[in-house]
């Protein structure tokens, strides 16, 4: 009987077993690009026929987006002490937003006018396919700054949610959150309600992303065998332009605001490696949004902040998506053998501080918000986007990519900032044996 008792409390005080290495998401996720990789190369048919499995885990995630921003946001912003609070972490978050994401802007501008990954192409306009991008110039004449601030609200509540649109959500969120904030203790049951839904809906992420996997392989598969590894060839430079860009400015830019900050860059993208694997695959930094929130919470920042910064970053701290958008209009004016002035490049870039911020994680996004952008110079002929319409799921890889990875230095950096960090929690997580158990 005695040695029945010490066996059980030798088993309840043993340490669980660390998970073998092919059981975790992020060597599952590794593995299934890698497949599909060569499934891409070598049946290009077959790799195309994947694209549900991507589109279906996109839209598993995509379904419960709007419901973990309402739940976060509202808890975010009601759990703050005051909304005196709540105004200045939104301030302080929207400042620095503003600050890193217009960096973005000036280092694809800086790059474009340096490298000119666009020389040499002598392209003629008339030659190009403009009806290609005829349905996206449609859509990005209506990213006025007017029709952009009206965009935000919403015809109905429902119709928010029913559209999935994050700004209009985002928007009922923070005004719902201060309305309980107002109210004071009469609404904590309401309160203790979303917090209790949010632990539900982050469960059903979990459940998810076991599918995390088979999502990846769709999407990589599919983008191989549509657009195959030789179809970069023309455009390779401008692709390695960007990618290489984009490596940097993670490590230099963002690297250097994580050591002001008190933690390494290198660690941080370790730490959130199954994150980096799936926006890879999926060119989307949307899939990423729950399990990020999560990781947020795990290194230290306060809850609150995580559910006001996090979504809130998605929509307006789009540092990827600034570099693409200076870079890929400046290679069309090179293509196209368009010479612009001092001014009208500070005209485009003028214009992308604010049209960038309309471009979220969704694919295809970002693109709708260049064209808009090049709309404005006249001398630029916008069917020259038909150059990189092909190339740009190749693009937007690493557009959503930085988008996620600047988002998540944002909220650790704005959580020191308002002193909702637990120091001792961000470094022991970050340790490489806390970085290997993910």
């Amino acid at each position: 009987m005695g040695t029945l008792s010490e066996s059980v409390t030798r088993a309840a005080t043993q340490t669980p077993r660390p998970k073998p290495f092919y059981a975790t998401l992020w060597v599952q996720v590794l593995f299934a690009m890698a497949v599909a990789v060569a499934l891409g190369y070598f049946s290009p048919a077959r790799a195309i026929a994947m694209k549900p499995l991507g589109d279906a885990f996109i839209r598993l995630i995509s379904m419960i987006i709007t419901l973990i921003i309402f739940c976060t946001v509202v808890s975010g912003i009601a759990g703050m002490e005051s909304l005196k609070k709540v105004g200045r972490v939104g301030g302080m978050a929207l400042i620095y937003f503003e600050i890193v994401s217009t960096v973005a802007l000036l280092i694809g501008l800086v790059i474009g006018n340096v490298v000119r990954p666009g020389s040499g192409f002598n392209v003629d306009p008339r030659t190009l396919d403009a009806k290609a991008v005829a349905d996206y110039a449609g859509q990005a004449k209506a990213q006025s700054v007017t029709e952009f601030l009206m965009h935000i609200i919403p015809t109905t509540v429902v119709d928010a949610f029913a559209k999935g649109d994050i700004l209009e959500v985002l928007l009922i969120s923070i005004l719902f959150g201060f309305a309980l904030s107002a109210v004071g203790s009469r609404s904590k049951p309401l309160i203790d309600f979303f917090d209790a839904l949010s632990v539900a809906v982050f469960g059903v992420v979990n459940i998810l992303m076991k599918f995390a996997p088979l999502g990846a392989f769709g999407a990589m598969a599919f983008t191989v065998g549509k657009y195959g590894i030789a179809s970069l060839g023309p455009l390779i430079k401008l692709i390695g332009t960007f990618w290489i860009t984009s490596v940097l400015f993670v490590l230099t830019v963002l690297g250097a605001i994580a050591r002001v900050a008190g933690f390494s860059i290198v660690k941080f993208l370790l730490y959130i490696k199954e994150e980096v694997l799936l926006v890879l695959a999926t060119s989307s930094s949307e899939t990423a949004l729950p399990t990020l929130m999560e990781k947020m919470e795990k290194l230290g920042c306060s809850k609150p902040l995580v559910g006001l910064v996090v979504p809130t970053g998605y929509t307006f701290n789009t540092d990827g998506t600034s570099l693409y958008m200076t870079l890929a209009a400046l290679f069309v004016a090179q293509a196209t053998n368009t010479h612009l002035t001092l001014l009208q490049q500070l005209t485009i870039f003028a214009v992308a501080v604010l049209t960038s911020k309309g471009a979220s994680g969704v694919q295809g996004a970002a693109f709708i918000a260049l064209v808009g952008t090049l709309s404005v110079i006249p001398t630029i002929p916008v069917a020259g986007m038909a150059l990189i319409l092909g190339i740009d799921r190749f693009m937007s890889m690493f557009r959503a990519l930085v988008n996620m990875i600047g988002n998540g230095v944002a909220t650790i950096v704005v959580a020191r900032w308002e002193g909702e960090l637990e120091t001792k929690a961000l470094s022991q997580r970050l340790e490489p044996s806390s970085v290997d158990r993910g």
